[in-house]
C-alpha cells in the first residue's frame, strides 16, 4: 500500500509539473493585457523591492495568473492590480518564498516580516496561481519555519488557514501538500483549544488579535466571544475532518465533526441576537450581548456556518442605514451612537471600511447566494457591493489598495504612509473568479460554474486560463454569441472541450 501511494503522488507531481508548463490560454492573448502592468510600474516610485520587481512583474504574471476580459474597464483593471500587487509581496528567503502583508518592516511581525493576521486571505488568492511553490514555501514556513516548529507568532491573531489550505486542495488537487502538513494543522487546532477556548462552550478572543481593534464591541484587553474567531475554528474544524475523511480516519474525522456541531450550536443560541436578528458578541462583563451590529456578524456564512433561518441577518447588508455606504459596507451600523467615534486613523474598526472585511462578507454572500435558498440578497446586489469595492481601490486617480477608508468620502485614512500602500490584507480575484464568473471549487470531477452577474449588466465577458485540477478552465459569457464566436451564452471549456453551457446566466455542471 505503501509503495502503491508513493506511485501515485509521483504521477500526480508529474502531471502537475506537465500542465503548468503547457498551460495556454483558449481564447485570450496575454499581450492585450500587458499595458496595465506597463502603466502600473510607471505610476510608482519601487523604493521596496522583493523576489520579482516590477521590470519582471509582466513576465511572473503571464506564467502564473488567470486572464480576464470585461467590457467594464474598471473591473478589468483592478483584476490585474491585484495580481502586480499581489505579486509585490512575494519574499525570498533561505526557507523559501513567503508572503508579507506590509512592505514596510512593521515591529510587531515575526520573522521575515510574517504576520498571520491575513494569511487566509493569503491562500485564497494565490490558490489561483499557476506555480504552487510560493504558497507551498510560505506554508512550511508558517507551520515549519522556527527550527521544524510553527513561527513564534502564527496563532498571535485569529485565523482561518486550515480551511483556506483545504479550499486551495479543491483548486490545485494537490493531495500530497496537505497530507504533508495535516499533523501540524491538528496540532494547532488543539493549541487554540487550550489557549482560548472556554471549557465546553465558545472561543474568545480580543478584538485587536482578531486583526480588528477598536471596535464598538470589545477592546484590546477584553476577552470577548466573538463571531468571527467561533467561525474561523468551525471552519479549521470542518477542513480537519474533510481531510481525515480522505486519509480513511473516520473516528477522527467524527471528532471534528463533533466540534464543528458544537461551535454551531454555540453560536446560533449564544451570539445571535434575535432583536437585532444578527450574530453580535458576546461581552465577557456581565455575559451578555454587545447590542451592537458589526459586520463580523456576516463571518458564519464564509464557512456556511448557520441554519438557514439566521439568513434574515442579510437584510442589513443592502440597508444604507446600516452597512451598506457610498464607499463600501460599514465594519459596523452607522445607527448605532458610537460609530466612528474612537477616533480617526488608530486602526479603528467602529465603522470605517476595511478591504480585509469587505473580501469576508463578499465571499460569505456569494455562498449564501449559492447554497443557500434566502430572499434577502440577489446577484444585483452582489455585483453592486463588488462595484464599490472596485470604485474603492483608487487614490487620486489611481489604483491603489491600502488599510482602510472613510465610509462617505472615499478616501484612504492612511493613504499617505508608506505603510500602507498594497496592503495585503484582502482578496479581490478570488472574489472575481468564484464569485462574479462564478466557479465553485469541488472536491470532485465536477466542474460547477454560476455566475454572480446580473442579467442585464455585461453581454460578455471571459476567464481564460484558470489553472483548475491541472486542467485549464476557460469560462466565456458572451450573450450574442458574436464576441467570441464560440456559441451563443454561457459556455465553459477544460483543455479547449466544451463541457458545460447555457442560453442564460445560470448554474451549469460538466466533467472535467
Amino acid at each position: 500500500m505503501k509503495r502503491h501511494f508513493t506511485i501515485l503522488i509521483t504521477l500526480s507531481l508529474c502531471y502537475n509539473s506537465f500542465s503548468q508548463a503547457n498551460a495556454k490560454p483558449f481564447i485570450l492573448k496575454a499581450e492585450h493585457f500587458k499595458h496595465y502592468v506597463d502603466y502600473f510600474n510607471k505610476m510608482e516610485d519601487e523604493n521596496i523591492k522583493q523576489a520579482i520587481p516590477n521590470d519582471s512583474a509582466w513576465g511572473w504574471m503571464k506564467k502564473n495568473i488567470p486572464l480576464f476580459e470585461c467590457p467594464q474597464q474598471n473591473f478589468e483593471e483592478m483584476f490585474y492590480y491585484r495580481w502586480w500587487s499581489l505579486r509585490k509581496h512575494i519574499k525570498k528567503t533561505e526557507q523559501g518564498f513567503v508572503f508579507t502583508e506590509f512592505l514596510v518592516q512593521r515591529s510587531y511581525a515575526d520573522k521575515y516580516n510574517l504576520i498571520s493576521s491575513g494569511l487566509g486571505h493569503h491562500i485564497y488568492e494565490s490558490r489561483w496561481l499557476h506555480d504552487k511553490k510560493y504558497m507551498d514555501d510560505n506554508l512550511h514556513v508558517w507551520l515549519r519555519g522556527n527550527n521544524g516548529k510553527p513561527m513564534s507568532k502564527l496563532r498571535f491573531y485569529s485565523g482561518w488557514y486550515a480551511d483556506a489550505i483545504y479550499s486551495r486542495y479543491l483548486v490545485n488537487n494537490d493531495k500530497r501538500f496537505f497530507l504533508d502538513i495535516f499533523s501540524g494543522l491538528e496540532e494547532d487546532y488543539a493549541a487554540w483549544e487550550n489557549e482560548k477556548k472556554i471549557p465546553g462552550d465558545l472561543f474568545w478572543q480580543y478584538d485587536v488579535r482578531d486583526a480588528m481593534e477598536e471596535t464598538i464591541s470589545g477592546g484590546r484587553r477584553e476577552k470577548n466571544p466573538r463571531p468571527s474567531i467561533n467561525a474561523y475554528m468551525y471552519g479549521n474544524a470542518l477542513a480537519l475532518q474533510k481531510m481525515n475523511l480522505m486519509t480513511g480516519n473516520g473516528r477522527k474525522a467524527f471528532y471534528y465533526q463533533q466540534k464543528s456541531d458544537s461551535l454551531k450550536s454555540l453560536l446560533q443560541s449564544k451570539l445571535w441576537n434575535s432583536d437585532h436578528e444578527f450574530f453580535e458578541v458576546r461581552k465577557e462583563q456581565g455575559d451578555t450581548l454587545a447590542n451592537v451590529r458589526e459586520e463580523i456578524g456576516f463571518i458564519p456564512w464564509y464557512f456556511n456556518m448557520p441554519d438557514s433561518q439566521y439568513n434574515v441577518a442579510w437584510k442589513w447588508v443592502t440597508d444604507k442605514r446600516t452597512f451598506n455606504a457610498p464607499f463600501g459596507i460599514t465594519t459596523a451600523d452607522r445607527s448605532h451612537p458610537q460609530f466612528r467615534t474612537h477616533g480617526c486613523c488608530n486602526c479603528e474598526w467602529d465603522g470605517a471600511v476595511w478591504p480585509f472585511a469587505t473580501s469576508q462578507t463578499l465571499t460569505a454572500m456569494a455562498n449564501l447566494l449559492n447554497n443557500y435558498k434566502q430572499d434577502y440578497v440577489a446577484d444585483s446586489n452582489y455585483f453592486d457591493l463588488l462595484e464599490t469595492y472596485v470604485e474603492s481601490q483608487y487614490y487620486r486617480g489611481r489604483p491603489y489598495i491600502g488599510e482602510y477608508l472613510d465610509e462617505t468620502t472615499g478616501y484612504w485614512l492612511k493613504g499617505d504612509q508608506e505603510r500602507s500602500r498594497y496592503y495585503n490584507h484582502s482578496t479581490f480575484n478570488d472574489l472575481i473568479i468564484t464569485g462574479l464568473v462564478g466557479l465553485r471549487p469541488r472536491a470532485d470531477d465536477t466542474i460547477e460554474v454560476n455566475p454572480l452577474l446580473p442579467d442585464n449588466r455585461w453581454d460578455w465577458f471571459c476567464l481564460d486560463n484558470i489553472l483548475y485540477h491541472g486542467k485549464i478552465v476557460t469560462i466565456i459569457w458572451d450573450k450574442d454569441g458574436t464576441k467570441y464566436k464560440k456559441g451563443k451564452g454561457l459556455g465553459v471549456w477544460v483543455n479547449g472541450k466544451k463541457v458545460a453551457s447555457s442560453l442564460k446566466l445560470e448554474k451549469v455542471t460538466g466533467k472535467l
